[in-house]
């Protein structure tokens, strides 16, 4: 039976792996392998050190596909610490919390002050830096980095780079790092030998899993082409709450999955988002082995719808499965307009020649705007760019 997103359950909980607990990378020899934690150890632990990735704690969010994601993320620790190694250090590729609030960054500090390894590494995504362009972000973990918080590390032989791709996002576009950010990581590397292991780590992947869901880096090739010299480059990457990894060249990638709540696979769905799956499988159901991803020869269905009124009337666009509905909405000159945001995860509503601009809409709240000019105003979601619409105003 398929539910209403599309998804076969039973086909989807047969490829499903726990994926609560973050993935442990072992480095020997300058050879990164990665396994889930709770997994048995390949055989390269000797001589090298470990490391832990986690990503999309999502810490506050509390709908039908987790109602308690930090109790999944305490599980997480609880597994870290129980393993026969202790890690050196944390890696979290970002989504630290649900809406950037102060207190979902101190409830992360407080459960991961319970984790061996004590130093945690961390870059933003786009939950992170809500409302504020990422300073609350920045003031936290962000003291020793550069620019808007990318930042390099070296430990046992291994140069480390964390990069950021979640802000200025633009509407219908993908993640992107910006020339500035580039322009260091070209410096960043060139004091370094072919033969030095590269690990990198973003939110946003740096290959193109699905553009049709914003899941890219606009300008990843660039940045790619700066480790081209290296015998061995590892990239690592959440967003997307699921497991993939491809080889190409000299470069690995890999997304890690949520502690949070899982996603469908890439244009298993019509939109990313939540998925729901039964409360007693959450923690041991979360997350996918492995997909390949194949571009799709079909276009993605666009539905436009007009409501007209009067000066002084009202209209309504609803958000809801990563969409804006009506997208495409006719209203005359002094009518308001007012969006509600009827989905599971934040959303805001932003013109793209900044005429208007919302808070951030939790489920349930609502944004009003009165249109006194006739034209046409395109808008877009900040949070997740591949959102657009636009109200023709005449």
């Amino acid at each position: 039976m398929l539910s209403d997103d599309g998804i076969d359950r039973r086909g989807f909980l047969r490829c499903m792996q726990w994926a609560g607990t973050g993935v442990l990378w072992t480095m020997a020899g300058g050879v990164p392998e990665s396994r889930l934690l709770g997994q048995p150890a390949g055989g390269r632990d000797a001589g090298g050190f470990s490391f832990i990735q986690i990503s999309d704690s999502h810490i506050g969010f509390n709908r039908d596909a987790n109602k308690d994601v930090t109790a999944t993320l305490q599980q997480a620790v609880a597994k870290i610490n129980s393993g026969p190694v202790e890690p050196d250090f944390l890696i979290h590729t970002g989504d630290i919390t649900h809406l950037s609030k102060p207190e979902e960054f101190d409830t992360i500090a407080q459960v991961l002050k319970s984790a061996k390894p004590q130093q945690v590494f961390y870059v933003p995504g786009e939950h992170d830096v809500l409302g504020d362009n990422g300073k609350q972000y920045l003031e936290r973990y962000g003291r020793r980095s550069q620019g808007n918080g990318w930042y390099s590390f070296d430990h046992k032989g291994v140069h480390f780079i964390g990069l950021v791709n979640v802000l200025d996002l633009k509407a219908g576009g993908l993640g992107m790092l910006g020339d500035e950010q580039l322009e260091w990581l070209e410096k960043d590397v060139q004091g370094q030998s072919p033969s030095t292991p590269i690990v990198v780590f973003a939110h946003i992947p740096l290959w193109s899993v699905y553009p049709e869901w914003g899941w890219g880096t606009s300008d990843s090739e660039r940045a790619l082409g700066y480790l081209k010299k290296f015998g061995s480059v590892t990239v690592l990457n959440g967003h997307i709450h699921q497991t993939m990894q491809k080889v190409e060249g000299n470069v690995t990638f890999h997304t890690a999955m949520s502690t949070a709540f899982p996603q469908p696979q890439p244009g298993a769905a019509p939109s990313p988002g939540p998925m729901k799956v039964p409360d007693d499988q959450l923690r041991s159901v979360l997350g996918l082995a492995s997909i390949n991803y194949v571009q799709s020869r079909h276009a993605l269905a666009i539905v436009d719808s007009s409501l007209s009124g009067g000066p002084g009337s009202a209209a309504e666009v609803h958000i809801d499965n990563f969409s804006f509905t009506p997208a495409s909405l006719a209203v005359r000159p002094g009518a308001t307009v007012t969006w509600t945001n009827r989905d599971d995860i934040p959303h805001n509503v932003v013109s793209t020649e900044k005429k208007f601009s919302s808070p951030v809409l939790d489920t349930g709240e609502k944004f009003s705007y009165t249109f006194t000019a006739p034209g046409a105003y395109a808008y877009y979601c900040s949070i997740h760019p591949k959102m657009t619409a636009k109200v023709v105003v005449g």
